[in-house]
């Protein structure tokens, strides 16, 4: 592992261990953020050079989807080196030159660690699958066939087909997840939980200031590699995988979400504690028991401080009714917990398309589902682009890059859409994003919508998004406080958020049609101005124009 400089850089502010409650988080894909070398690759430098444009939206922190060595079979969620920067990305000097940029400019840097799987090319693997019986031999879940020869169990790789690789060498099978070049590590093993905080170490000495934890329920699987049973298919769902996917058919018992996973959390919570402010959100992705698995994980004070399960990543297009069922669901089962909302990422369907695609006034739209997002009890992450309101591209087959995409294809077509390159200027080449042919086409309808269009119009949806953020800042009951429920109606929700003396009652109507919300206590109410959306108090209740919104206190 190579040597680094503890605490190289950190935030100019002073350390804030509560500072994950209620950020808002933007994730940046590096490959398709900004290209400095004209590659047609996103990179470090790129991504350094568009800080201050993330500092302005308002937000607290950014996310790096992997940068780590790879042969980017699953484009860096195969690491080959966990302690070094892809070439194609930079070197660690440009790392470390981002993170004293953005620390500079008051951003905090999240990373996302890949740990529940390495690349087949990783030095840990070439030597595990070498023998039997070398030091590095139960570093990765290895099994014998059965009898006949087939896989030991029935578990589904989410790409498609057996999560089972038959290894030539060691004439035995091993699990993989994913993709069959992403074999999954045996969290069993100690030495295996010993490498991977070391390698959460290196980072923060480097001085990031948490991680985004990649698949954090597929750590354990269980030792007695039990068959998982069918899922009746009234219980199936396509939250965690499409709906054209066997692995939906299955109820995940064996194969993830297992309770021995809470041991280890607990220590790497205990390492995130020995520094000032680090912390880290959890991916969870389990389409029976998400939330349940979010409430176990964030618990108390000894595990993740934050998870965020495909609720609202899930195609089922959101709803006020479905707002409160999930939100309710989730403080039942996890009172002391925390969660981390985001409507788009890199790995689903923008919502832009997902949601907005039918909707009369798609901006108004957008504008309205974005203010709902960011009032949530929870902390926030939002994709780069979506503050443009880019939909998802529409590729062709012959474009493809996402193996996931290029197998299902054409009922899914994966998830290129949601990656293609950020739109700076809609008179640049590849709209500023490179000045040599992207690795991803940018489409023609995403130009309209590069940051030069937007910037500086108040009426736009990158205007909207920071002047939202500043209002949001403003009022600590919006990003920290409690959530109580209020009234639901149609196409309308309201609620309230409490932090201290402050009470803010928060309604939104998410249909094109005028809505009212009746409160039933006779109150009156002072509005709240700065966020920019529509309501008004009438009596003792709310009204709201399509996709309008109203804030304010009740007297």
């Amino acid at each position: 592992m190579q040597a680094a400089a503890r605490n190289l850089a950190q935030p100019e502010t002073a350390p804030d261990r509560d500072w994950w409650r209620g950020a808002v988080i933007y994730q940046i894909y590096p490959r398709s953020f900004q290209d400095s070398n004209g590659d047609g690759i996103g990179d470090l430098k790129g991504i350094m050079g568009r800080l201050a444009y993330i500092a302005a939206l308002g937000v607290d922190a950014i996310w790096i989807s992997p940068f780590f060595k790879s042969p980017m079979k699953d484009f860096g969620y195969d690491v080959s080196d966990y302690c070094d920067v892809d070439p194609m990305f930079g070197t660690l000097a440009d790392f470390d030159a981002l993170v004293e940029e953005a620390h500079r400019l008051g951003l905090r840097v999240m990373i996302d660690e890949v740990i529940s799987h390495t690349s087949d090319i990783h030095p840990w693997f070439k030597e595990s699958r070498s023998s039997r019986d070398n030091p590095k031999a139960d570093w990765y879940v290895w099994a014998d066939a059965r009898p006949d020869g087939t896989p030991p169990s029935n578990w589904l790789s989410i790409f498609g087909g057996s999560a089972w690789q038959w290894d030539t060498r060691r004439q035995q099978y091993y699990l993989h997840n994913f993709l069959a070049e992403q074999p999954d590590l045996n969290f069993h093993n100690a030495e295996v939980q010993e490498a991977l905080l070391d390698v959460t170490r290196f980072w923060l000495d480097r001085g990031v200031d948490g991680f985004r934890l990649d698949t954090i329920n597929f750590y354990f699987h269980s030792r007695g590699l039990e068959d998982n049973p069918a899922l009746p298919p009234d219980q199936r769902n396509d939250q965690t995988a499409p709906a054209v996917n066997p692995y939906n058919y299955q109820d995940h018992l064996y194969d993830k979400s297992r309770p021995e996973n809470l041991a280890f959390l607990e220590r790497f919570r205990a390492l995130l504690d020995e520094y000032p402010a680090a912390a880290a959100v959890g991916e969870v992705g389990d389409s029976q028991r998400g939330l349940e698995v979010v409430a176990a994980y964030t618990a108390g004070e000894s595990r993740i401080q934050m998870c965020y399960a495909f609720d609202f990543l899930a195609p089922e297009k959101i709803s006020a009714a479905r707002v409160r069922a999930v939100l309710e669901a989730f403080g039942s089962v996890a009172s002391d917990g925390w969660s981390c909302w985001a409507f788009s990422n890199h790995d689903v369907m923008r919502h832009a398309s997902r949601w907005a695609a039918n909707e009369p006034d798609r901006l108004a739209y957008l504008k309205v589902v974005s203010a709902l997002l960011m009032s949530l009890r929870g902390s926030v992450c939002l994709y780069q682009g979506e503050e443009l309101g880019l939909g998802e591209a529409e590729l062709s087959f012959e474009d493809l890059q996402d193996p996931y995409g290029i197998r299902f294809w054409p009922e899914f077509k994966g998830r290129d859409g949601c990656r293609t390159p950020m739109v700076w200027d809609d008179e640049e080449p590849s709209g500023g994003f490179s000045t040599a042919r992207p690795w991803l086409p940018v489409v023609r309808e995403h130009l309209p919508l590069a940051v030069n269009r937007q910037q500086g119009d108040p009426a736009s949806l990158l205007e909207h998004y920071r002047r939202f953020l500043a209002f949001r800042q403003g009022h600590p009951a919006l990003v920290k406080g409690e959530i109580e429920f209020l009234a639901v109606e149609g196409d309308a929700v309201a609620f309230a958020r409490r932090q201290g003396n402050e009470r803010i009652v928060c309604a939104f109507n998410l249909g094109s049609a005028p809505a009212a919300l009746a409160l039933g206590d006779g109150r009156s109410g002072q509005a709240l101005g700065g966020h920019g959306l529509q309501g008004t108090m009438e009596g003792n209740g709310i009204a709201l124009p399509g996709y309008g919104a109203w804030f304010g206190r009740l007297a």
